[in-house]
């Protein structure tokens, strides 16, 4: 209990008693007074006195506690200054030191200098160059030994860089070419029937040859009859002979062989075979990753399928070319579908055969009418280095196409120039007027043609032969003669209904 609520007891008890004093009995009246004693201590006092005693003692324990604090503060503060100091004294000693290795050693530099000096100046005299003048010669010395050397680093480098360039470039266009590789089977220009037996040759030649010549004249080719057991069909142009092959192996199939039934076969066979070109267009073009093409840019590439650059038939090298092409733009991180099309439509004005001009032009004209990307045109009108390249695009197109047309066996040059002399001996009959068909045959030593009876008369039929004759002899270079014949057939049909 603390001092104070001690002595708050002690007044309280004491402020009790005087308020509620005891009542005691009278005391009997004494006639004599008797001497007062002393008055005892009460007990009021005597707590009193002992809660000052124990406050004197409390005060004076408090008093040494701080005084024993002080003093141990005080000792440790005396330690503090005393560690201080001896920092303060062992860095001003450090200090000394440095200042003195300062001086050594800027006493030692100049030493150095000095001796320096000396031995420049003993050079300089011994080479009559002063110092610039020697800095310069060795600078000049250094350079061009290090130029010596950085030429021969570069050289070696470029060396390098073309075996690995030139390495590299071989396995691209070997990976390119694998992905390229294609079935090929040399096609020119004559095709064959097998005959199930000789009797069908008759059949076939009909009554004083109607049969052959009405054969002949519906589809354009040249039927040879002299080999046994089969027939050979030759025209240069692919179509009438697929058309040719194909009518005569229905017609042996029906056995009813005469002009009427062969019209009649040799029409439905042309339209089977739009049908044949344009599914085989559609191969094509979902073999090399195009889809949604226009429905008849589909039927001008199935036209590839009959036809042949030098030899080369043009589906085989288009799926060949477009692979190459494909796989190099890959490589050389080129746009691939710029060059997939531009492979796939590059040779498409050769089978364009209705207007003039050359393949490269055409199909330039028939893409852009179409709305074709610019790039897609670029890589069709470069492709044959007409015009500078544009873009990386044309070079692969143009590098593809190489790959694909010089490999060995790939194409035969004499057969472009032998389609080129017959399209030009039709091209010129067909632009007389009054000229309905007109058929090169018999390697383009004979034309026959087919003229409108309305339009040509028999009187104008000769003059119309030898007015194609001076166009031929005029225009053309060929070996040996050209027979011309001309035919003209009336014919008058009515419908009993």
């Amino acid at each position: 209990m603390s001092l104070f609520k001690r002595l708050a007891e002690v007044f309280g008890r004491k402020k009790e008693k005087e308020v509620r004093p005891e009542i005691k009995p009278r005391e009997a009246v004494i006639p004599h007074k008797l001497p007062k004693a002393p008055p005892a201590p009460s007990v009021i006092e005597t707590q009193v006195k002992e809660i000052i005693f124990e406050a004197k003692d409390q005060a004076l324990r408090i008093r040494q506690e701080a005084e024993e604090e002080a003093r141990r503060k005080s000792l440790e503060l005396g330690k503090r200054e005393e560690n201080l100091e001896r920092r303060i004294l062992s860095m001003e000693e450090r200090e000394k030191q440095l200042l003195l290795r300062q001086e050594t050693l800027e006493g030692k530099m100049m030493e150095v200098e000095k001796v320096k000096q000396e031995q420049l100046a003993k050079l300089e005299r011994a080479a009559q160059l002063t110092k610039e003048e020697a800095r310069t010669l060795i600078m000049k010395a250094v350079e061009e030994r290090l130029k010596e050397e950085i030429a021969k680093k570069i050289k070696e480098a470029d060396t390098l860089a073309r075996q690995e360039s030139e390495k590299r470039a071989k396995e691209i266009l070997v990976e390119a070419m694998k992905y390229g590789a294609t079935d090929y089977v040399a096609e020119y220009t004559v095709s064959s029937v097998k005959l199930p037996d000789e009797e069908f040759k008759g059949r076939i030649i009909g009554k004083e040859g109607r049969n052959v010549r009405a054969f002949e004249m519906a589809t354009g080719v040249d039927v040879d009859l002299d080999e046994e057991g089969v027939i050979r069909l030759s025209s240069f142009d692919p179509i009438r002979r697929e058309v040719a092959r194909t009518s005569l192996e229905k017609l042996i199939k029906d056995g009813r062989i005469q002009p009427t039934r062969i019209e009649e076969i040799v029409g439905r066979t042309k339209n089977e075979v739009e049908k044949i070109m344009f599914e085989e267009g559609e191969k094509l073009c979902h073999a090399i990753g195009v889809y949604n093409l226009p429905h008849d840019k589909i039927a001008l590439l199935g036209r590839f399928k009959y036809r042949f650059s030098y030899g080369q038939n043009m589906i085989a090298h288009t799926l060949e070319e477009t692979k190459i092409g494909v796989a190099l733009s890959y490589e050389l991180r080129a746009n691939v579908n710029v060059v997939r099309l531009g492979c796939l439509f590059h040779d498409i004005g050769k089978v364009l055969t209705e207007e003039e001009g050359n393949h490269i032009d055409l199909g330039v004209d028939l893409l852009r009418r179409n709305d074709m990307p610019e790039a897609v045109v670029a890589c069709v009108a470069e492709h044959h280095e007409d015009k500078p390249f544009s873009s990386i695009e044309s070079i692969i197109v143009y590098i593809a196409d190489a790959i694909s047309g010089s490999r060995p066996g790939a194409r035969y040059e004499d057969y472009e120039e032998y389609r080129k002399r017959l399209s030009d001996l039709e091209g010129i009959v067909k632009s007389q007027e009054g000229v309905r068909e007109a058929y090169a045959i018999q390697a383009g030593r004979e034309i026959r043609v087919i003229v409108d009876p309305g339009k040509v008369d028999d009187a104008k039929t000769t003059i119309l032969a030898q007015k194609i004759k001076e166009e031929i002899e005029r225009k053309l270079t060929y070996p040996g003669q050209v027979k011309i014949t001309i035919i003209r057939e009336l014919r008058v049909s009515e419908t009993a209904k």
